[in-house]
């Protein structure tokens, strides 16, 4: 059908700034334009690229003209879908969403240029011992790079210049190197004992179905739980078709990709912060084109542009590390399940301690898949409580006497210890012993924590560094300052005093040398190179110690006290992760838990090893209090340059919200007053528990609803009511909240 001459062919292109709305352009006649396309056009006084979200026609237009399409693959549907349905549920604007899935593609510099050598003429006029190694060094045919050349030859690259330069060698242009190998579902068949065949069976069937189905593979530390799930990555690759494995840190990947590669053959693709851009807009391209099968990588990973995709990994889908706080707040275990909803990809949820939603869902929604022993017959480690009122450490010492015994005993039969403690750096807090100074952050109302190895004091908040004074700055005493409180630092110090000897190795994410200093360190522990490990929570995340046989908790009560509604639940699965590293390999395993608390519910499931009982108490908890996943939360955060301004406009997002007119989708309870089990309830305005950070005062609503109440509406309803956000005030919406600081 022709098209009429006065009609104009109209995009609604999606860029990747802070709005909800598409804006329209003109498609020019030349170019060939359609929806999911990844364009360039003007905004305002530059040029940005953009997706094209809509395709229409119009009556004549003066609209500004698309500049070019890029050449890139364009955004499939269930993509566009699902970045839709995360802004709707997140509040966030559409367009901050959609830069979270194609910022790779452009942040990328050119690929550099590989040169590579291989034989081309004859041999040289003067054959010397080097030049014949150099020679043989190619007889395999393949080109090689002139270091890699020089290595193999035993001899300096000024050898090959030369052969170069008589006309023996030549220099040719490499292809790039590949993002992943070719991974074979069937390079290693595993060998899978029966718990794990089953739960490996019913994976593989879920994939093969090529429907949406969420599956939670519950299994105690050590039982085997990666093996399993590879068999739906397996049944994804036989099909042809995509798999991505979620993980929550990625200090976790260099033992997994090994594990990867002896199962598969070759390593996944990674995606996280590490890898360089210029291979995240490669893997970017890969994965639309389908060309790359397997990724393995952070949360981020969940809105990279897969073409085929058939199953999604999150492993320890419990960890606090899958929720995002910056930016776009969304939980990418939820996510998870959506995207493979909407992609209808079966979702495998992997944890030897699940969260409370998972573990409520699976009693109908969700099918639960459980391996209730180690694999080849290891034992749990048996768990021990020291309390800490009747057998406390030494004054201004931190390890109890039957602590140090059990180290000892373990160092001497050449068996690896591990002694946990969830404080970063030296001391918590410094203050003064004269005058009673105390060290805070000028940007955070929160105390400087000492670092000791790098003498400085640092806030964990903003990331504030300041020397470490030798004098006190209220009162000018000298050597007056006094560590309050153990961190790993000061950990290490008693250890050197009590184990002088001992290879020791300090776990910490702030450590200056980044992943690949944590990959290197996490080898040596693997490979026996060190004897007793000092760690933070970054131990406890899914790490294998063939050689580890004692743990010991410094202080299991960190935590216990915070008015965190999840604290109970993430103290009790931290300790039982951590605790879970001994003993993993035919090795007897022992922890020892110290404790001012040892009757604390927590405390008692896990030293009995009652998680049952632990997860039914919780849950009842939670039902009665009418917390997630029986009811929803949502957190607003109110920030400003100065208080009064924050304080006014909380109190006036409250006065928007119960001058909103009635909804047959919410109700709102009564202000001040006891809400019914079918109101939304508002909380607040309260001063944060952390008042300021980086500058800005903050105020908290929560919004606490039921489950079947439309939460996402009340919120935006309340926030086009409210006051215009001035005088630099800004409301960071925060559906499903993990942290309440």
């Amino acid at each position: 059908m022709l098209r009429s001459s006065n009609r104009t062919r109209v995009a609604d292109v999606l860029v990747p700034v802070a709005v909800d709305q598409a804006y329209s352009y003109r498609i020019p006649a030349d170019l060939e334009i359609a929806v999911g396309d990844l364009v360039e056009v003007p905004l305002g006084t530059r040029e940005t690229v953009g997706a094209v979200w809509e395709i229409r026609e119009t009556g004549g237009s003066n609209l500004k003209a698309i500049a070019a399409r890029c050449d890139l693959p364009p955004l499939n549907p269930s993509l566009r879908a699902f970045i839709d349905w995360v802004a709707r549920w997140t509040l966030s604007p559409r367009g901050m969403v959609l830069r979270m899935s194609v910022k790779a593609a452009f942040n990328a510099a050119p690929e550099p240029v590989r040169i590579g050598l291989v034989r081309a003429g004859p041999p040289p006029a003067r054959m010397t011992p080097a030049r014949q190694r150099v020679l043989a060094a190619l007889e395999d045919g393949f080109p090689h790079s002139k270091s890699a050349l020089a290595d193999l030859a035993a001899c300096s690259t000024s050898v090959i210049d030369t052969l170069v330069d008589e006309g023996t060698l030549a220099a040719i242009a490499l292809p790039p190197e590949p993002i992943a190998g070719i991974c074979d579902p069937d390079f290693a068949a595993p060998r899978l004992e029966a718990a794990q065949k089953d739960a490996a069976e019913a994976l593989v069937a879920a994939v093969k179905a090529g429907e949406f189905s969420v599956s939670l593979l519950e299994g105690v530390t050590g039982s085997g739980k990666t093996e399993v799930y590879f068999e739906a990555v397996a049944e994804a690759l036989r099909a042809g078709r995509q798999a991505l494995i979620l993980m929550p840190e990625i200090a976790l990947t260099a033992q997994f990709l090994d594990r990867f590669a002896a199962r598969f053959g070759a390593r996944p693709a990674e995606w996280h912060s590490a890898v360089s851009p210029r291979k995240r807009a490669r893997t970017w391209e890969g994965l639309a084109k389908g060309d790359v099968k397997v990724v393995a990588g952070a949360r981020s990973a969940l809105f990279l542009p897969f073409a085929d995709l058939a199953t999604i990994i999150v492993d320890e889908e419990h960890e606090a590390a899958y929720k995002q706080d910056d930016g776009v707040s969304y939980h990418a275990r939820d996510m998870a399940v959506v995207r493979g909803q909407i992609d209808k990809a079966a979702v495998v949820l992997a944890s030897a301690t699940p969260s409370i939603e998972s573990r409520v869902n699976a009693e109908g929604r969700y099918r639960h898949l459980r391996l209730p022993v180690r694999f080849g017959g290891s034992s749990l480690p048996m768990i021990e409580t020291i309390d800490l009122r009747r057998e406390a450490a030494p004054r201004g010492k931190w390890i109890s006497p039957r602590l140090v015994a059990g180290v000892g005993e373990t160092l001497e039969k050449d068996e690896q210890a591990l002694l946990f403690l969830n404080r970063r750096g030296y001391a918590p807090l410094t203050l003064c012993r004269v005058c009673g100074h105390r060290f805070q952050c000028p940007n955070c109302t929160a105390w400087l924590v000492e670092h000791r190895f790098r003498r400085a004091l640092v806030c964990h908040h903003c990331g504030h560094i300041e020397r470490r004074p030798d004098a006190c700055l209220e009162c000018e005493s000298v050597d007056s300052l006094a560590a309050c409180g153990p961190g790993v630092e000061r950990l290490a110090e008693e250890v050197a005093e009590l184990w002088p000897d001992a290879r020791t190795l300090i776990l910490s994410s702030d450590f200056p040398g980044g992943t690949e200093r944590l990959r290197q360190e996490l080898d040596a522990i693997a490979n026996g190179a060190c004897d007793l490990i000092i760690g933070t929570q970054l131990v406890a995340k899914g790490h294998n110690f063939p050689l580890l046989s004692l743990v010991g908790v410094i202080d299991a009560d960190v935590g216990l006290s915070s008015g965190d509604p999840r604290a109970a639940e993430r103290t009790f699965q931290v300790l039982q992760q951590v605790t879970g590293r001994a003993g993993r390999f035919g090795r007897t395993g022992r922890a020892l838990v110290q404790t001012w608390e040892p009757d604390h519910p927590v405390i008692g499931a896990l030293v009995c090893g009652n998680a049952e009982r632990f997860y039914t108490e919780e849950t009842e908890q939670r039902r009665r209090a009418g917390l997630p996943p029986f009811g929803r939360l949502a957190a607003l955060i109110i920030s400003g340059k100065d208080r009064a301004s924050a304080e006014t406009h909380a109190r006036a997002l409250v006065r928007a919200a119960y001058a909103l007119p009635p909804n047959p989708k919410w109700r709102l309870g009564a202000l001040g007053g006891l809400p019914r089990e079918d109101e939304i309830s508002l909380l607040g305005p309260a001063e944060a528990p952390i008042a300021v950070i980086r500058g800005r005062h903050r105020f908290r609503l929560l919004a606490r609803a039921p489950r079947n109440a439309d939460l996402q509406g009340f919120l935006r309803a309340m926030l086009a009511t409210a006051p215009p956000e001035r005088g630099g005030v800004r409301v960071m919406v925060d559906v499903d909240p993990q942290n309440f600081m």
